[in-house]
C-alpha cells in the first residue's frame, strides 16, 4: 500500500512539473529572416512565432530589435489575439544591414496587467548586405509607375545606395 502511495505521489509531481514547464513557454520562435524588398527599397526584420500554450486575453508581445544603424533598439508592441496560432512580427524599415553580422532581438510576452509571462532572445544574420538595395523605391503609386528619381527622363538609371552607415 505504501509503495503504491509513493508511486502515485511521484507520478503526480511529474505531471505537475510538466504542466509548469509548459505554462512557462507560451510561444516559440519558428522562423526569423531579413526581408529585402527591392521594389520599394526596404529591408525589415520578420520574426514568426507559434503559440505553445494558452495566452491570456489582452496580452502583447514587446519586441526590441537591434538597430543596424546603431542607437536605441527598434521597439514593436503587438497585441496577441486568442484566435492567432501563429504570430508574425515585422519591424519598421531598416538601414545599414550588414552581411554575416549577428543582430539580436529580445521578446517579452506581457499580460494586460504588465506581468511578464515569457522572455525570449534570438539572433538574425543576413546573407546579403543592404547595399544591394537602391536608396529610393523603384516604383511609386498604386499602379507601380517607375520612380522618376531612379529612372531619369534622359534614359539614365540611378540605383545608387546613399545610406550613411557606421563602419
Amino acid at each position: 500500500m505504501r509503495k503504491h502511495l509513493i508511486i502515485t505521489a511521484a507520478a503526480a509531481s511529474l505531471l505537475l512539473s510538466a504542466c509548469q514547464r509548459q505554462a512557462e513557454n507560451l510561444v516559440e520562435v519558428t522562423g526569423h529572416l531579413f526581408v529585402f524588398n527591392y521594389r520599394v527599397a526596404s529591408a525589415t526584420y520578420l520574426l514568426t512565432l507559434k503559440k505553445t500554450g494558452p495566452i491570456p486575453d489582452g496580452s502583447v508581445i514587446i519586441a526590441e530589435f537591434e538597430n543596424p544603424q546603431g542607437g536605441d533598439p527598434l521597439v514593436l508592441n503587438q497585441k496577441i489575439y486568442p484566435i492567432d496560432d501563429k504570430i508574425a512580427l515585422q519591424s519598421q524599415n531598416l538601414h545599414c544591414v550588414r552581411k554575416d553580422r549577428p543582430y539580436s532581438v529580445s521578446l517579452r510576452l506581457v499580460d494586460k496587467d504588465g506581468k511578464v509571462l515569457q522572455e525570449l532572445k534570438t539572433q538574425f544574420r543576413s546573407d546579403l548586405d543592404q547595399t544591394v538595395l537602391p536608396s529610393k523605391p523603384l516604383v511609386v503609386g498604386a499602379l507601380y509607375d517607375k520612380n522618376p528619381e531612379v529612372f531619369k527622363p534622359d534614359g539614365s538609371v540611378d540605383f545608387s545606395n546613399t545610406d550613411k552607415c557606421p563602419a
